[in-house]
């Protein structure tokens, strides 16, 4: 009996071996879960303090646009006015922003022509004519309906920094300005020459440019703000 324990203690352990050999590996422990870090707090953005209100009643901008051509003298130079104009002023910022519709313009009031020294005034079919070929020949106010402004101030007695989108071309000018703050209210007011082209427009014409709109616009503005 001695002699048979031996090999049979040789095979169990040589059965248990193989057993052994075949079990597959133990599954590898999960990562350890991380939590994320919540998102960073927005940064407070700067306090811009009072706003104050472009004040539609006593705010205009007026252009004049005068005429060209051989046959300049058959036609009429034109005065086109804003008075919608709607934005803010920020005294703390030193800036202001405002907008105001090509479409809501008028075209040769009265005394802005006077002011602007066109002593004949157009008949009415000739304003209505004014205003369909600049709102649909030059403008294209359909697709670009909006004008926008933005101004900066920087040190007294500087020019504003005025950036003006119109036709989607913006266009930054420095502007001499006359501004007076009193009682919490403020007004600028100035004047610029601008250029048509400058903003991708191309002044209206006919008969091959023997009458037309000259290139140069006279920008005449005053802005209240209260």
């Amino acid at each position: 009996m001695t002699h048979l324990k031996k090999p049979l203690a040789a095979a169990i352990a040589l059965w248990v071996l193989a057993a052994c050999s075949q079990l597959p590996p133990p599954a590898a422990a999960p990562a350890p879960t991380v939590a994320a870090a919540p998102p960073a707090a927005p940064a407070p953005l700067p306090d811009a303090g009072p706003l104050l209100h472009i004040d539609t009643a006593r705010s205009l901008i007026a252009v004049t646009v005068r005429r060209g051509g051989v046959l300049a003298r058959l036609g009429h130079d034109h005065v086109v006015a804003s008075h919608a104009i709607s934005g803010t002023v920020s005294p703390s910022q030193n800036r202001a922003d405002f907008t105001f519709r090509l479409d809501e313009m008028k075209i040769d009031e009265a005394d802005l022509r006077q002011i602007a020294g066109l002593d004949k005034q157009p008949s009415a079919d000739a304003i209505e004519g004014t205003r369909h070929n600049m709102l649909t020949k030059v403008l294209d106010a359909e697709r670009y309906p909006v004008v926008s402004v933005h101004a900066q101030r920087g040190a007294a007695g500087q020019p504003l920094q005025v950036a003006i989108t119109l036709h989607g071309v913006t266009r930054t000018l420095a502007i001499p300005v006359a501004l007076r703050e009193e009682n919490g209210a403020i007004t600028v007011k100035g004047t610029v020459n601008l250029k048509q082209s400058d903003f991708g427009l191309t002044p209206f014409s006919v008969m091959a440019g023997a009458m037309s709109v000259q290139d140069q616009m006279e920008l005449r503005f005053e802005l209240n703000a209260r």
